[in-house]
């Protein structure tokens, strides 16, 4: 049985003066009747024997209380926090419901509580607190700022508390939780009190030895210390005042922790550092005048005392990316000793001081980047708003570019967001990722192409059977993912070719067929493939049947021999061929860019001077709207520039795609024996120009005809013309 759970006089005499403080600095009270509930509740708890001291011996009442006094104080939360602080830990339980919770003190609190289960149910999931990533992930995991915020000062109250306890392992355990997890969650908020006092805490519960042997030197160097920082200051003040500057000058000494890190860092004792302590000079200064008072002040303070020039720190120019904006230089100050200085005004230190919890009034804070910019808007929004009520809207989102999850054995990872399940595999190993073929979020079976959320933890699925595919590129999100995929891909399609052609060298074989190279080359081509891996990428796929292509073989081999054509002709008269290969014309696909600039609008190629790829072209609109492209040396140009030139518009080529054109020549010229062998020649070695037709006519020793080809652009129409007035006996060739 569970012993009765008793309230002394002390901690409730404790417990109501904490209550008075709150309803006085709270920035929004409480309501009417937040107080007599709140009452009610926490008695009835205690009658009940619902509420137990913690593993600390601790009041949880009372240490709600306290930590609410901190949230208050030195954060700047308000009611909804205090009541949620109160609150949680019986929800929490089980003895009051978030139903209960909304009804009774609203939304804002319920949210809050929720926040806060929530993300203690993620603290407790894994011990591995010491990474980046999980203070990352927490704070991405919050529903709402605030639950970080009183987090940390729950925290901070309990680390004041523990001093004397006698569960030793306790105590070590919340101070290195401290250390690693609740310090950098509150340095990144910019609570820099906060964060200096838990690291101060952790380290005396810790390293006692250390954190006392600091302390002791401090106390008995402080009288010195007190000296010479006043021999310092005082003439400094003096000067400042003379200037007309208003101003306060305070030392501050280095936290003992910081002290520490340096003694281990220059593996020195304590006299072995030099910088204990820091000048600050806080000028009162309008905000208009801030850069060039402080640049004043360091004008008077470097004339009386010798600067070190490498060790100035102009964060004034440019602030630090957490909004921290100061003067810090290095000087010569008596006894030769060094001394840092900082300057800035009161306006710099409250919120280098207080961060999140600086005063509204404070606004325009310089900053940049995920976290910063986000502490940035929150404070302009605070000013507003002259309460934290606002925070509500500001969810986690200046992680909005990453999540974290888990693997099964705990550790946390870091991806963009938007990434799925194959990733992560991907992310594992390269053979995970090509053998996946799903997961597990959270013990659930799902799709390799479901999106991973923080706080999942995945387990990867995988098959020996299953290969990349090309589609999972448009799947994974992460480079590195697609870089493995494409690798992947690259070497199966290398695989899969050799295999594919060995095939195909076989059934050739078995035929009794030499493969041609320039021939199998014509081929794909004319297959309509761009890249000789994909040719034997579908023959391996059994997309392309190996007998198809022997058959297409066998005629483009017979047309690029002139198989099928007379090897020779006597004459010219009435010789009539038609390729069979070549029935068809492609799409156009060329890209025109007409009038100004204008791309991607219909045109239909004139029939008149049939313009192709590279010819100088212009535009001209129909009477139906559509444009006609025509040749600028077209028969009909001149006449339709003069009757209808507000109708024609400039056109040029701009992208050359995969169109072929057909196009009609006339040659002329002497009867030779052979004449129509040649020419056909000239045509069939070329492999980007295909014979359509010719049609040559003969009389009296001469012929004439039309050739009909199949050709992509301009300059390779001018090269086959070129060509055939070289044949012997062609006298002219014409375009028509």
């Amino acid at each position: 049985m569970e012993e009765k759970f008793i309230y002394t006089d002390n901690e409730k005499e404790l417990s109501e003066q904490i209550l008075g403080d709150l309803r006085e600095t709270l920035g929004q009270p409480f309501l009417e009747n937040d107080l007599p509930k709140l009452r009610e509740h926490l008695g009835k708890s205690i009658a009940d024997n619902a509420i137990q001291r913690n593993v600390f011996g601790l009041n949880p009442i009372l240490c709600s209380l306290q930590t609410a006094a901190i949230a208050v104080k030195d954060i700047g939360l308000n009611r909804d926090s205090v009541i949620a602080i109160l609150l949680h830990q019986s929800v929490q339980e089980g003895n009051l419901s978030l139903e209960e919770i909304e009804k009774r003190f609203g939304e804002g609190v319920a949210k809050i509580i929720h926040g806060l289960i929530r993300v203690q149910t993620l603290y407790k999931k894994t011990p591995v607190i010491e990474s980046e990533n999980f203070r990352n992930l927490l704070l991405s995991f919050a529903e709402d700022m605030r639950v970080i915020l009183i987090m940390i000062a729950d925290r901070v109250n309990l680390m004041r508390q523990i001093r004397d306890v006698e569960n030793k392992e306790a105590q070590r355990k919340v101070s290195e939780e401290a250390s690693y997890l609740y310090a950098p969650l509150a340095h990144k908020l910019g609570l820099y009190q906060l964060k200096s006092e838990l690291e101060d805490l952790s380290l005396k519960y810790l390293e006692h030895d250390a954190y006392y042997l600091i302390k002791d030197k401090l106390n008995a160097t402080k009288a010195t210390r007190d000296a010479y920082i006043s021999s310092f200051i005082t003439p400094v003040s003096e000067h400042l005042k003379a200037a007309g500057l208003k101003f306060h000058i305070k030392g501050r000494t280095k936290s003992i922790h910081s002290i520490w890190q340096k003694m281990k860092k220059q593996k020195c004792g304590f006299e072995g550092i030099y910088d204990l302590f820091a000048i600050r000079v806080i000028l009162d200064s309008p905000e208009d005048k801030e850069k060039m008072q402080c640049w004043q002040a360091y004008s008077i303070v470097t004339d009386m005392y010798q600067p070190n020039p490498k060790r100035l720190r102009d964060w004034l120019s440019v602030p630090k990316s957490n909004g921290y904006e100061c003067l810090h230089i290095t000087v010569l100050g008596p006894d030769k000793k060094w001394v840092e200085v900082q300057i800035r005004t009161e306006r710099m230190d409250e919120i280098a001081e207080h961060g999140l919890a600086a005063h509204w009034r404070y606004k325009g804070v310089k900053a940049e980047g995920g976290m910063d910019s986000w502490l940035a808007s929150i404070r302009s929004a605070l000013e507003a708003g002259n309460n934290l009520e606002v925070m509500d809207q500001f969810k986690s989102d200046l992680y909005e570019k990453e999540i974290y999850v888990f693997t099964p054995k705990g550790d946390l990872l870091k991806f963009p967001k938007g990434v799925t399940v194959l990733d992560f595999a991907y992310h594992i190993h390269s053979k995970i990722g090509n053998q996946c073929v799903g997961g597990k979020i959270n013990g659930k079976n799902v799709s390799f192409r479901t999106e991973l959320h923080s706080g999942d933890s995945v387990e990867i699925l995988t098959s020996t059977t299953q290969k990349p595919k090309r589609d999972w590129l448009n799947i994974c999100k992460s480079s590195r993912a697609k870089a493995k995929i494409r690798l992947a891909l690259k070497e199966t399609q290398i695989k899969d070719g050799l295999y594919a052609k060995e095939l195909l060298e076989r059934r050739f074989k078995n035929k009794k067929i030499e493969i041609e190279d320039s021939t199998m080359g014509h081929l794909i081509r004319k297959l309509g493939f761009k890249e000789v891996s994909e040719f034997y990428k579908q023959i391996a796929d059994e997309k392309l049947d190996p007998n198809y292509v022997i058959e297409e073989y066998q005629k483009v081999y017979n047309h690029d021999h002139n198989l099928n054509q007379p090897k020779e002709a006597e004459s010219a008269e009435n010789f009539e061929f038609e390729n069979p290969t070549s029935e068809y014309l492609k799409k156009n696909d060329d890209v025109l860019v007409i009038d100004q600039n204008l791309k991607g609008l219909d045109f239909s190629l004139a029939k008149c001077c049939h313009p192709i790829y590279g010819d100088p072209v212009f535009g001209f609109v129909t009477v139906s709207g559509g444009i006609k492209i025509h040749r600028n040396d077209c028969p009909n140009a001149p006449e339709m520039r003069k009757r209808f030139g507000y109708r024609v518009v400039k056109a040029r080529w701009s992208g050359k795609g995969s169109s072929q054109y057909a196009i009609t020549l006339r040659v002329i010229g002497n009867d030779d024996i052979g004449i129509v062998s040649n020419i056909s020649n000239i045509i069939s070695k070329d492999e980007k120009i295909v014979m359509r037709s010719i049609n040559i006519d003969s009389h009296d020793g001469l012929f004439s005809g039309n050739l009909v080809v199949l050709l992509d652009d301009n300059s390779k129409l001018n090269m086959l013309i070129k060509k055939l007035r070289t044949v012997k006996g062609v006298k002219e060739v014409v375009r028509i």
